[in-house]
């Protein structure tokens, strides 16, 4: 192995250990808590040498969405996986999401509610974005309905199961009450 190539396999592994110990701290303690110098302490190295990586806190939120974005889309693919009929798909698909959003809560306040610098729903979107989206659109493109753009569908569907991921995180809508809602939603919006 060369210089160049041990060096460069440093360097990504260093990238990976501050994305991982923003999330880590994030999840922990909030997005508040991630600095620039907490992540240089917890990772022992200098700050000049973790923005020699990013930028600053938004382009490390934009990494952690990033890698989100991969694991939610490979959740709902897996989720989707072993159902049969259009119906059980769709319910696994809004179930996955929300146990998602439900067992990452950074993760998805870098996804959906931080400035990470992405691009949504443009050309130059990146291709974790991209396929998040994709996987959602997979499944509920087949229950869009005659006429219904799926894109369009999807963004409605995507729309409403967010609005009960954060107001079920915020408290306004009681957890216990989630199936129903994920059954209500499905039976209303999906033409089955």
């Amino acid at each position: 192995m060369s210089v160049k190539e041990r060096k460069e396999r440093e360097r990504a592994a260093r990238e990976r250990l501050i994305v991982a110990t923003a999330r880590e701290l994030a999840e922990q303690q909030g997005w508040d808590a991630v600095t620039t110098r907490r992540l240089a302490e917890r990772i022992e190295y200098s700050q000049p040498v973790l923005y020699s990586h990013f930028r600053g806190k938004r382009e490390i939120i934009g990494a952690v969405a990033m890698e989100g974005a991969t694991e939610m889309a490979a959740a709902l693919r897996a989720a989707v996986a072993t159902a049969d009929a259009p119906r059980e798909r769709v319910s696994a698909l809004a179930r996955a999401y929300l146990d998602f959003a439900a067992r990452n809560p950074a993760v998805y306040d870098a996804l959906f509610q931080l400035d990470g610098g992405l691009a949504f729903a443009h050309e130059d979107t990146p291709e974790p974005l991209k396929d998040a989206f994709a996987a959602l659109l997979e499944t509920l493109g087949e229950v869009a309905g005659d006429g219904v753009h799926p894109g369009l569908f999807t963004e409605v569907f995507w729309a409403a199961l967010h609005g009960q991921a954060t107001l079920t995180r915020a408290g306004r809508l009681p957890p216990e009450e989630t199936a129903r809602r994920v059954e209500l939603v499905v039976e209303r919006l999906a033409v089955l």
